[in-house]
């Protein structure tokens, strides 16, 4: 039961979205801004706490993760309009990796880092679909696959993978609305929530990440 908890909390979490046209900043940690209530990040706890902090990452601020066998996660429910501003930039770091997890099961769903995008089923949460970007442990990078908790409902794609250098700077660019389509045949144009999280619950050992400014463009 804890395993499904982390997907279906973060999707019945979402309500009273904040609407946004323009080009968004989702998370500026450089700034050292991690807002919390209604405008900010939001905690939501699943198996234990994951430590989130900003830290300096030399003279950069960022957003520090660690996880001991635990596993809770950061949601900002914003909604985008992915008609206008469809491009996903972030960048990431993670310090190890979960070696020998089956990602594709139950047992296995444990990533150093991930970054979820989330459209509200509103009344209907059955309906409510979650686009998961991960830093794989133990699959290539590009590969998708059905998450093994919700398989309708949520989507894995591994923006990094087994054989991306951990302990490195890796900046990211993705179309969400096309990756929606891909991974759900359907066209989304809009976005409700973007979460983070690093958990390690299901395998009981310790991760660590670090994440830079996410945000939301035209192109």
């Amino acid at each position: 039961m804890k395993n499904m908890k982390k997907m279906i909390a973060l999707v019945a979490a979402l309500c009273c979205s904040t609407f946004v046209h323009a080009d968004v900043m989702v998370g500026e940690f450089s700034k050292g801004q991690m807002a919390r209530g209604s405008s900010g990040w939001e905690v939501k706890v699943f198996s234990g706490n994951t430590n989130y902090n900003l830290g300096k990452d030399g003279r950069t601020t960022v957003l520090m993760a660690k996880s001991n066998g635990t596993a809770s996660g950061l949601i900002r429910k914003i909604r985008v309009d992915l008609t206008k501003t469809p491009i996903l930039n972030w960048s990431w770091r993670i310090d190890g990796r979960l070696a020998g997890l089956d990602e594709r099961t139950k047992n296995g769903d444990d990533y150093a880092a991930r970054i979820y995008l989330i459209l509200d089923g509103g009344l209907m949460p059955w309906n409510s679909l979650a686009l998961n970007y991960v830093w794989s442990s133990n699959t290539g990078r590009g590969q998708s696959w059905d998450n093994a908790l919700m398989p309708k409902n949520a989507k894995m794609i591994a923006a990094r993978g087994k054989a991306d250098p951990v302990g490195k700077w890796v900046r990211e660019r993705r179309n969400v609305r096309a990756d929606f389509k891909r991974a759900f045949g359907q066209d989304i144009k809009f976005i409700d929530a973007v979460a983070i999280m690093t958990d390690s619950d299901n395998s009981r050992r310790s991760a660590s990440a670090a994440y830079g400014d996410i945000y939301f463009t035209a192109r």
